[in-house]
């Protein structure tokens, strides 16, 4: 009988152990699984417009502060919608940053971006660059002026229509607005707050205006000495580029320019929103802010200082409504398109 009760127990403790060690491979698998999760999750998707450096060192700043990864893409305004409409019925997104608010407004209208109206710091950043319901923030902006070769240049200019003078024939050019989202912003602004615009580009047209490629490419034309001068020159590059030694300035014409305002929004079929959100909150924290300002460009938040650049308050603009501006930015691109054809 001894021995029957022993073999009964040993059975059933054999039993017992299969069980917990059954169990505990299901919890080791389970927690696996959690930790496999919780680093997908700690993967961020970033369509940026850049500028390059400052996208990498908000990257850099964000990974150690949060712990967050970081898969960017970096383009053009226009070539990250191209992304975005090529992926619609597969989203890859999490954040996109653009480089103009109007296209931004746009991917809200279209029902492409999800509000975030918790953002911390938002109270800091400026009303006029934001969407007022949280779908999208102004974070940063540059302005565009007239930037030009010192070198080659006797007398800047002072005002857009100087550029129509026989000092600038065949010596100017513009980025080209369907690969520049600043440039479809000037174009936007100037021509809806000067009545004269359309006749000042034109006259840049019989004086030889050439449509010289994106921001860079037109910049880059100018610092060589192949142009003279830039119209709707971004300024953070120019001041990048006069900082790295190159023979380049920059001015903001007396009667007033665009300043163009850079967005980020959170897209609607984000699949990791709240590492989004830390993004957000990120670029609109002091620290992301100044991130900004080390890269020549103006922080969406004024109270942060810009170094070696003018400040915001300094420099003439235009009167600018952004919101609902998409469509009829479509209308001025396609008559400065024809207008060149």
């Amino acid at each position: 009988m001894k021995k029957r009760h022993f073999k009964l127990w040993a059975t059933a403790g054999i039993l017992l152990t299969l069980a917990l060690a059954g169990c505990g491979n299901k919890e080791a698998k389970e927690t696996n699984e959690a930790s496999a999760k919780t680093q997908e999750e700690k993967v961020l998707t970033v369509y940026s417009a850049g500028p390059d450096g400052l996208a990498a060192n908000i990257q850099q700043a964000f990974e150690e502060k949060t712990g967050i990864k970081v898969e960017m893409f970096q383009g053009t305004t226009g070539k990250i919608l191209s992304r975005l409409e090529a992926e619609k019925n597969n989203p890859v997104a999490d954040i996109v940053v653009l480089a103009s608010v109007a296209s931004m407004d746009g991917l809200k209208a279209t029902d492409q971006l999800q509000s975030y109206e918790a953002a911390k710091n938002k109270d800091k950043i400026n009303s006029d660059w934001s969407d007022q319901d949280g779908y999208f923030y102004g974070y940063s902006a540059s302005a565009l002026g007239i930037a030009y070769n010192t070198k080659n240049t006797t007398q800047a200019p002072t005002d857009w229509s100087d550029l129509a003078k026989a000092d600038w024939q065949n010596k100017i050019n513009i980025p080209d607005p369907s690969l520049s989202g600043s440039a479809v912003d000037f174009l936007f602004g100037y021509t809806a707050a000067e009545k004269t615009a359309w006749s000042t580009i034109d006259s840049w047209k019989k004086n030889g205006l050439q449509v010289n490629g994106a921001n860079k490419e037109a910049l880059d034309a100018v610092i060589t000495g192949e142009k003279n001068a830039t119209i709707a020159g971004v300024d953070y590059m120019a001041y990048k580029a006069k900082a790295d030694g190159e023979p380049v300035e920059i001015i903001y014409p007396t009667s007033g320019t665009v300043v163009s305002p850079r967005a980020v929004g959170i897209l609607k079929d984000a699949q990791h929103v709240e590492s989004a959100q830390a993004y957000v909150d990120f670029l609109l924290s002091d620290e992301g802010q100044k991130l900004v300002a080390d890269a020549y460009l103006l922080p969406g938040n004024k109270d942060i200082a810009v170094k070696n650049r003018a400040a915001l308050d300094e420099i003439p603009q235009l009167t600018v409504d952004w919101m609902g501006a998409e469509a009829k930015q479509l209308e001025v691109l396609t008559k400065f398109t024809d207008l060149f054809r």
